[in-house]
């Protein structure tokens, strides 16, 4: 049958539906709303020149009209749509919402269960790359005994999961959907991993801790012990509370950095987190909503600039960029992917409770290091730390075959 979960033209193809069911998907996208896209991209009307000569009154106006002119042009409207049709993807009904996701298995025996969570602005096409390494290992340089089945949901209000129409879907929530997802597809035993949204999410299920749940690993850990994340907070309303004294150099480092992202890199949360249906730009204008996605972090924002200049750091291409956002477009689900900041109420870097086998992997480009203290008191049940030479936010999507190898030893004493 053909179903619309969007409340646009955007469809796909379903089998039997009923409560508990597991039914097939494919994306259908309507050639009307690729025709009117490009139109609103070549009528785009566009402000002055940022002032100054960086990044720090946001996306530069040469890389936003270089993005429009590419997207427009150049751009294979469908290329999302392809690489999603290509992979197996289901819909199943969790708690009143249909969910989207990915489910990918091993040709090897004995696969070890993975549900992998996404964040914003990202969505399951940060995924994509990583899919046939972790499924496959020996087909991709590595060992059968690393093998895993792979599952990838699409958050509520993202891609072709349901949008919300009612309060209550924050990560607490989501983490019991994830868990009871797993459940229907048959697996007894599983593991979980997560960065951003899904990094807080996959703590939250290593605090519930299920008994199917062997550990999870986490690209973006939620380490920061409570004096120094009242001391942030505190920095925030402008009352300058130093740190705590006794930090290390590495912790310094991470308060620093953290720091500094409170109180001047995160205005999109703050918007999101308090009026984000103010955001109409996000469903009526694609330049809009691509600036506002591109503008998550300082770092990575360098580094997506460069790949709208010829330039890309690792994975990270223009294509691979606007696949994402021409999904959400297409979707419409600007405004309910960042409807989650306003759902949420736990501390985004705080510690969680998480008591399972956990493993953590450090970026030199994310948000904040966790050090090595502050992350094997907020993880008592520590069965991996590594810190990696090079990816940003993004690991997966910049870097997939670091990830892919960093997930292969996280996981390795658990099988």
């Amino acid at each position: 049958m053909t179903i619309n979960t969007h409340d646009s033209s955007t469809t796909g193809t379903t089998g039997s539906e009923g409560d508990g069911s597991i039914r097939s998907f494919r994306v259908d996208i309507a050639q009307s709303d690729i025709d009117d896209l490009r139109r609103r991209l070549e009528t785009t009307r566009w402000p002055e020149k940022e002032t100054v000569d960086d990044l720090t009154q946001g996306v530069p106006l040469a890389t936003m009209q270089e993005l429009a002119r590419y997207w427009a042009s150049d751009y294979d409207m469908r290329r999302f749509e392809t690489r999603l049709n290509a992979v197996p993807q289901f819909l199943t009904e969790l708690d009143g919402l249909d969910i989207h996701f990915l489910h990918v298995k091993s040709p090897h025996e004995n696969a070890l269960p993975l549900i992998i969570t996404h964040g914003w602005p990202g969505s399951i096409i940060e995924m994509l790359n990583v899919i046939g390494p972790l499924t496959d290992p020996t087909a991709n340089g590595g060992d059968a005994a690393d093998a895993f089945d792979v599952v990838i949901p699409s958050m509520p209000g993202y891609a072709f999961s349901e949008k919300p129409r009612s309060t209550g879907w924050d990560p607490l929530h989501i983490a019991d959907a994830w868990i009871a997802l797993m459940r229907r597809l048959g697996y007894s035993r599983f593991v979980a991993q997560g960065g951003d949204w899904g990094a807080q999410i996959t703590d939250v299920m290593g605090a519930k801790a299920p008994p199917e749940l062997l550990g999870i690993h986490s690209n973006m850990p939620g380490t920061v012990p409570p004096a120094v994340s009242k001391a942030l907070a505190t920095n925030v309303l402008g009352a300058g509370d130093p740190p705590p004294t006794d930090l290390t150099a590495d912790e310094q480092r991470a308060f620093d950095r953290l720091n500094v992202l409170y109180t001047t890199g995160l205005g999109y949360s703050v918007e999101m987190g308090s009026r984000i249906q103010t955001l109409y730009g996000l469903a009526d204008s694609p330049v809009a909503l691509a600036a506002w996605m591109l503008d998550h972090d300082a770092l990575s924002l360098e580094d997506i600039v460069q790949a709208f200049d010829g330039h890309p750091v690792g994975s990270l291409t223009r294509d691979e960029v606007l696949d994402n956002i021409t999904m959400t477009w297409l979707t419409n689900t600007g405004i309910s992917s960042g409807r989650l900041y306003w759902e949420n109420t736990l501390g985004f870097f705080d510690i969680k409770g998480t008591t399972v086998p956990a493993a953590v992997s450090v970026f030199p480009r994310e948000l904040y290091q966790a050090p090595r203290s502050w992350t094997d008191n907020a993880y008592p049940n520590l069965i991996y730390f590594n810190e990696v030479d090079r990816g940003n936010h993004f690991a997966a999507w910049q870097e997939p075959d670091l990830y892919t190898s960093e997930l292969r030893a996280a996981f390795r004493t658990l099988r």
